[in-house]
Order: C-alpha cells, then structure tokens, then sequence
C-alpha cells in the first residue's frame, strides 16, 4: 500500500515544533505496566463519545486538504497519519500533527505509519535481494537501521514486512517479498519483525511492525496486481501461511489483510480468515489494519452495496482500523446506533489500539519518537551506508562467470555501457519502489562506483546505447564503437523504476525495449561482456545466459549499489548471493518453482507421454538456490546420526564443506527434504535449513543440521496439521538441484 504525500507547509520546513505536553499525568506507570495499562485504557474508554472511537479506528494520511486533516485531528476524529513524506521535513511534521493532537479533547496521541520496507533516509536492497543474501542475521540489522531512521523522524509504525509468498514472477511486488519458498521466507519474515520492534516497543527508537498481505496476495491469478487468488486449502495452509505465522509468533504487532478475494471471498470481508484463523487458532492479539482504500474496494468486489456494508463486513470480519477511505470515521458511528455493530465489539477494536500506543510509550510522551539531534546523527551515517554496501555486496548473484573474466583486472580501458549504468533514471532504479524518504540523487550509481574503485590506471569510458524502454537504437553504434577500443564492456541493463512494484506487472520477463539488440552488438565486437542486471523480478534471459562471458544480478541495490557492484567486479568482495525464486527460460514456464509435486507422469526425454513441452525444457534457467563464487566449493557425503527418528526426537544431518579454488569465499549450504510416499502428494523436494559458511583456499568444515519432526509435518489428508510415519530423503549442496543425499525413517508414534 502506499499513502499519497501530504503538501508540507514552510513552516514545516523550520526546526522541530516545541515539545508536547503530555496528555496523561507525568505519574504515568511506564509503557511496561501491564496492569496500569488496562486501567488507564478502562478509563479513557469511559470517557470516548462514538466519534472518538471511531476516530482511533481511522488513519487519514492524502486526499483532504491540510486544515481539514488537522480539525479532524482536534475534534478527535482520526487515530494517525502518514509520517513517510517525501517533500517535507518529516520530523517537524510528525510533531506539528502531534500538537494538534494535543489539543483535542482527550489528547489522545497520533502515531505516524507508512512504508518503511528497504531503509528510510539511507535506502538498502529490496526485499527480495535482501531474500538473496541467505542472511537472517543481516536483514535484521538492516532493519533495525531502518527503525532507527525512521523513529527519529516521529514514525512509529511501518507498514512492512510483506511476507507473501511468489510463485509467478509476473507479479510486480515479487519484489518486496522473499520469493517462491516459505522456509526461506518465514526466516526473514521473522528476522525484519526483529528488526523493526526490537526487544521493547516502548524504546524510542522501535516500531511496530505490519505483516501483509494476509494471506495468499502474491497468488493473484496471471501474476495480475489486484487480481483473485485461487489456493487450495491444503496448498494455503502448507506454502502461503506459514511466514505469517512466523511473523506472528516473532511478536508482530500488526496484520494487513490482502486487497484480493481468496476463495470468492475478499481478505477484508473474510472473518474465517482474520477471526478464524488469525485470532482464534493462531492466537494473534494485535491490530488488524486494512490496506488503503480496501474498504470501499469491497463495493468493487460485489460484496457490498454501500459504504455502510462494507464497513460493516470488514468490521465484522476483524479488521480494527481503516487506512485512508475515512469510511469508519464516517459509519461506524451510525452503525453502532443501530444496532449492526454492538459497542463491544467497538471498545474491543479501541482498546488493541489504545493498548498499542500505550505500549509505544506515546499516552507517557506524545513527542518521545522523533529527536532531532538524534535524527542528524542516524540518517545516512557512516554505519548505516557501510550496512548498505555490505547488504547489496551479499545481495547479489553471480549467474555465469566463463573463463575466469571476473573478477575484473584493474588495467587497461573498460567500456561501461547501458541505460542503468548512471543518470537520474539509474539511481531511481537501484532505489525502487518504496523507497521511504530515500533521495535518489544520493545513489552511487554503477558507473561511479567502477570509476572509484578502478585506480589511476585504468581507463572507464561510458556510452548508453540505448534507453531502458523504446525502440530507439541509434546509440547502438557508439556504443559498439567504444566497446572495440576497449578490453572490456560492462553492460548495465534491466527495468527502470515504473516497471517495478505495485500496479506494474508484466506479461514479457525479458529485456524491456532494445537492450536486448545492444547486448547482441556489442558480443558482436569480440571485446569481453560483463553484464550487470537491475531488476525487481527473474527475467528471462536465455540468449545472455549463454553468450555473455559473465553474469551479475545485482537487483535494486539501494543507495550504495554503484559501490556494491564494483566491489564485486573488481573481487574486492565475493559474491554469496542465492537466488530465491527461480529464473524460467521462458515466460510460457510460469508458474515455475523447485518444491513441485512429481506428476503420474514423470519427465523422460525419450517418452512423448510424460509431462513436458515441445518448444522448451521443463528445467528453469536458473534453479531455486543457486549462485556462483569466485571460488569453488565441494561438497562431501551427507551423514547422519541415526537412520531413524523417533517422533519426539531429533536427527543431526552433516558433511564436510572444502573450499577447493583459490580465494576466500562464502557458501550457503542448503539442506532439503523429499518425503517418499504420503496420503496426498507432497513436494519433490523442500528446503528445511541453510547456513551461510566462510572458508579460505583449502579450508574444510563439517556443517551439521538438525532436523526435527516439526520441520516434516504438512496438511493431512484429513485436513489435520501433523506428520506421517515412512521414509524420507535428505539433500544437502549449494542450490536446489543439489545430488548429495542419504536417508531415513520417521518412526510412528507407540
């Protein structure tokens, strides 16, 4: 989701607004009084007229003008606002809306939200390259850079993390998630929750942290932005919820529900789905948010006639607050009036919300997030920037790497060559879509960044050659010209911004416009080709995967992309990157991924009557997991300490992992199970652990797992969530097609 800017006026743009008086006693137990908490929210709840209620149940943050905002702000009729604006000094805004808070009738405090998903000032990879690096502990950190950001501005809740899982790349917001496999996925979903809200929501320097869109978003039907999701229950409950629940359990404070109908039934209408399973079986006690506009979006749907319905049906479904329509501040008063939502129901909502702020510290002092000092010292500091070169570095994925032309020798001339290369289209493009209140022009851009590292004694040239997107191909030709005189190209292709992200999926994964027809000039010429690509989503890129001499998906980067890039070129650093999610050949092979059910049918090339297609392999380009070095690595036997596992016990998997090539370098050992014969289908294979090891030239070390029968259960037949006794298969390499096995049996229960 994404809230439209506020227009910021000049006063805004001054230092920070004096400090607010607080709207409780100075008495006031800290956030951490849970006992105190209830009897302050008891007595507030007393005191609310309906339209104050309501009022905490809404978030306005575009669409009305800036002196209404700020009367509905004083009659006590909005709950919170937008804190992320682009064109405004945030930190003055955040607090000049918390005066008038101030001088509402119960003053009750504002809390400032938006989307803080890849950084705030200092902008860090996307989601799914963060996905890329294998790296919990690092997007972890690079989160809790992000909250420490933005709670100097006065932002105290972020609409992130998105943990829906992809499956079909033509789905623009693949981008902002963890791709196609929910292992991988609950890890990092876990790790940016973490991130965000710290150990204590009350320090002033956490957030709350929103997990979307739940559930089933990134299964829209043709990888269509908006469109139905169609999930069998089995399928929903194995793939697509369980990075929710991880969330949840990591301490997630907050859920948003999906835009899309599940089933026939719209997220924000479904009450089997927020109440259901949300609340009732998962146990979740937090705030339940809709996406922007999602209430009046059920009109759309079908499933409601008036703005009353809908609000109705979303209450009713469990949605607490609605962001941006105004539609409960405008109908929930009415609809209590008469009798279609009881006045519990209301204070139950009003009081997870009220409970939060006091959790945040806001009812102890409304001013507490957002310092300005503090903001000076955090945003872009030199910490932060060095964690964005180091996120962006293991981000990034060396796909092909012939004859050893990487890493690059810093002599002689190199031809830089591409639309993303530099420019202002190039820095929007590392920093992507959402991108907080990240400034493009404070991008390192990739030609900046070879120019930087490549020494006196090298030569960097640059031509475009061709835009990102059009026809135009009358910059082939210099570009072709320099790519001669040099020793090298360096091509930076991919997507410009407007091709990524929400509203802007694709029916075409290749190329955009002529870039293609560059990249096919300029191997023409002889001269090396190095191709570097920026991209929010697999592309498929056949014919460079096998004429370029080297292959580097470098995603969005963020702000030290230019830096990163370099870094990895040159063999200043290594790359460690891992795909996650699978690169098809070709669009035709979508939906794509590793973890298939095996058909009746299996694929044999020499048998017409097997699962295949005539016009291409059903293999992907580029398989789940994968990802080259600038070394090698070797993988030995797979050991296990037993060959069976009793069903409350554990099973230590390990094999000896060898640097063989020259260099320093870092593996993701990747550890997958096959579970032979159940009552349904199951998967030919699914990750079940990783672990991210560094080795010097020659270094050896035993990596071990365990597994326990927790990581084997699935959706019965009977519908039930447990395991079954049999034979399992244990794989463990460096990608998801990786041959090393052993195997053992899951004992039955006495």
């Amino acid at each position: 989701m994404k809230l439209s800017r506020i227009p910021a006026l000049a006063t805004l743009l001054l230092l920070a607004a004096p400090a607010i008086a607080p709207a409780a006693p100075a008495a006031l137990p800290g956030p951490g009084d849970a006992q105190s908490m209830h009897a302050f929210v008891d007595g507030l709840l007393k005191r609310m007229t309906l339209e104050e209620k309501a009022g905490q149940l809404t978030i306005i943050g575009s669409g009305i003008p800036r002196g209404e905002l700020e009367k509905l702000i004083r009659e006590g009729r909005v709950g919170g606002t937008n804190g992320v604006l682009q064109q405004a000094d945030v930190l003055a805004y955040t607090h000049a809306m918390q005066q008038q808070a101030m001088r509402s009738r119960l003053k009750i405090p504002l809390w400032f939200m938006g989307d803080v998903c890849h950084g705030f000032r200092t902008i860090f990879p996307v989601p799914l390259a963060m996905a890329a690096t294998w790296d919990p502990a690092l997007y972890e950190r690079v989160d809790r850079a992000a909250a420490v950001e933005a709670t100097a501005a006065g932002v105290d809740w972020s609409f992130c993390p998105m943990v829906d899982i992809t499956r079909d790349p033509r789905w623009g917001r693949v981008v902002e998630g963890a791709g196609e496999d929910p292992f991988l996925g609950s890890a990092m979903a876990a790790a940016q929750v973490r991130g965000l809200q710290g150990d204590d929501l009350a320090a002033p320097d956490t957030m709350l942290a929103t997990v979307k869109h739940f559930a089933g978003y990134g299964a829209v039907e043709a990888g269509r932005d908006y469109n139905s999701a169609w999930i069998p229950p089995r399928e929903l409950h194995d793939v697509y919820l369980p990075p929710y629940r991880t969330a949840i359990d990591a301490g997630a404070a907050t859920v948003m529900p999906a835009f899309v109908a599940l089933d026939y039934v719209p997220a924000t209408a479904d009450r089997a789905l927020l109440t259901g399973i949300l609340r009732d079986d998962w146990g979740f006690k937090g705030i339940v948010v809709s996406d922007y506009d999602a209430i009046p979006d059920l009109l759309n749907h079908g499933v409601a006639r008036t703005l009353a319905d809908a609000a109705r049906l979303a209450f009713h479904a469990g949605v607490d607050i609605d962001l941006n329509s105004g539609t409960y501040m405008k109908e929930l008063p009415a609809l209590v009036k008469s009798g279609a939502v009881s006045e519990a129901e209301l204070d139950a909502a009003v009081r997870r919300v009220l409970e939060a702020k006091y959790r945040l510290g806001l009812f102890q002092d409304p001013s507490r997030y957002g310092n300005r000092a503090v903001e000076q010292r955090v945003e872009r500091s030199p910490a932060h920037l060095a964690l964005a070169r180091k996120a962006a570095c293991e981000s990034m994925v060396l796909l092909e790497n012939h004859n050893g032309v990487l890493p690059l020798q810093r002599r002689g001339r190199i031809a830089v060559i591409g639309p993303l290369a530099t420019g202002s289209i190039a820095q929007a493009a590392y920093q992507s879509t959402m991108s907080a209140v990240g400034k493009p022009a404070d991008v390192v851009t990739i030609l900046d960044g070879i120019r930087a590292a490549a020494g006196k004694g090298v030569q960097i040239e640059f031509a475009q050659g061709v835009a990102v997107d059009g026809d135009e191909t009358s910059g082939i030709a210099a570009a072709v010209k320099l790519a001669k005189t040099s020793s090298i190209a360096v091509l930076v292709l991919g997507e410009d911004r407007p091709m990524i992200g929400e509203g802007n999926s694709v029916a075409y994964l290749g190329l955009p416009g002529t870039q293609l027809e560059l990249a096919k000039a300029v191997k023409a010429t002889g001269t090396p080709m190095v191709v570097v690509l920026i991209n929010g989503l697999p592309l498929t890129i056949p014919w460079l995967a096998k004429h370029a001499d080297a292959i580097l998906e470098a995603w969005n980067p963020g702000d030290e992309g230019g830096n990163a890039v370099a870094d990895l070129l040159f063999g200043d650093d290594d790359p460690s990157g891992k795909l996650p999610i699978t690169f098809p050949r070709t669009v035709g092979q979508v939906p794509l991924y590793y973890a298939r059910l095996e058909t009746g049918r299996p694929f044999r090339p020499t048998d017409t009557y097997t699962t295949r297609y005539v016009d291409a392999p059903n293999s992907p380009l580029y398989p789940f997991g994968y990802g080259l070095s600038y070394t090698t690595f070797a993988f030995g036997p797979v050991h296990l300490d037993s060959d069976r596992l009793l069903p409350d016990g554990r099973l230590h998997v390990s094999t000896l992992v060898t640097n063989t090539g020259k260099r320093r370098g870092t593996e993701v050992v990747q550890l997958y199970v096959r579970d032979e014969v159940a009552d349904v289908s199951r998967p030919v294979r699914q990750l079940r652990g990783f672990q991210r090891v560094t080795l010097d030239p020659g270094e050896s070390e035993n990596v071990t797992f365990t597994i326990t029968p927790t990581m084997l259960a699935f959706e019965r037949l009977d519908m039930t969530w447990g395991t079954e006794p049999g034979r399992f298969d244990v794989y463990v390499g460096g990608h998801s097609t990786a041959t090393n096995s052993a195997s053992f049996t899951l004992m039955a229960a006495p």
